[in-house]
């Protein structure tokens, strides 16, 4: 039965907080809010959690999972970026966008597209989601909560602890998450694309 834990939005307590790390650093499945709708998160390296995304999602081994990062700077370690990349980023930052990019080493082989080697990274634009990710100490393998036959993310925490109570084992809920997907932008190619329309703003990425 998945734990539920509801915090403040603009300071969330640090005892939840730090509960809510424990589920992970253990290797378990959370859903948690962000600018962009709920995700679900597992801890860096946890392979077992990243197939009960999928299974959750209903996905295949081609959807780009996404690495959660607290700050622009933690991004440079698991995604190659040039000039462009790093500028086109750094200015959309945090907010809610997904850049697909080409993988290090040190990300998480279970979590790259299986021939491109790509893997998609963000920094949310959301307290409880950042403050998270800064117990932790570590990113987050994550991806967007939506359901099978369905389009928009969920947005309710309640919701989701009861129709997930057996798949996820913590809901973290701090009543402030966006009801729009991220913006997915692929920079991985010579030309930029554009790959799903959310909440961030395309134009910049536009031609």
């Amino acid at each position: 039965m998945a734990r539920y834990f509801d915090v403040h939005p603009a300071n969330p307590q640090p005892r939840s907080l730090a509960q809510v790390a424990a589920i992970l650093e253990d290797g378990g499945l959370v859903a948690y809010p962000t600018d962009s709708g709920f995700a679900l998160g597992c801890r860096l390296g946890t392979r077992d959690a990243l197939d009960r995304i999928r299974t959750i999602r209903g996905l295949d081994d081609r959807h780009h999972f996404t690495l959660v990062c607290s700050e622009f700077s933690q991004l440079g370690a698991y995604v190659q970026m040039g000039n462009r990349e790093f500028r086109a980023i750094k200015a959309c930052t945090p907010g809610p966008y997904t850049f697909i990019l080409p993988a290090t080493r040190e990300a998480p082989k279970a979590m790259l597209h299986p021939k491109k080697k790509t893997v998609g990274v963000r920094v949310p634009d959301h307290v409880t989601a950042r403050a998270l990710l800064d117990v932790l100490g570590v990113p987050l393998q994550s991806s967007t909560l939506i359901l099978p036959g369905t389009d928009e993310p969920m947005t309710d925490g309640w919701t989701i602890a009861d129709s997930l109570a057996h798949e996820v084992d913590a809901v973290l809920d701090s009543g402030d998450v966006g009801l729009l997907a991220t913006t997915i932008v692929d920079l991985s190619g010579d030309e930029i694309e554009i790959l799903r329309y959310g909440a961030g703003d395309p134009s910049p990425f536009e031609e």
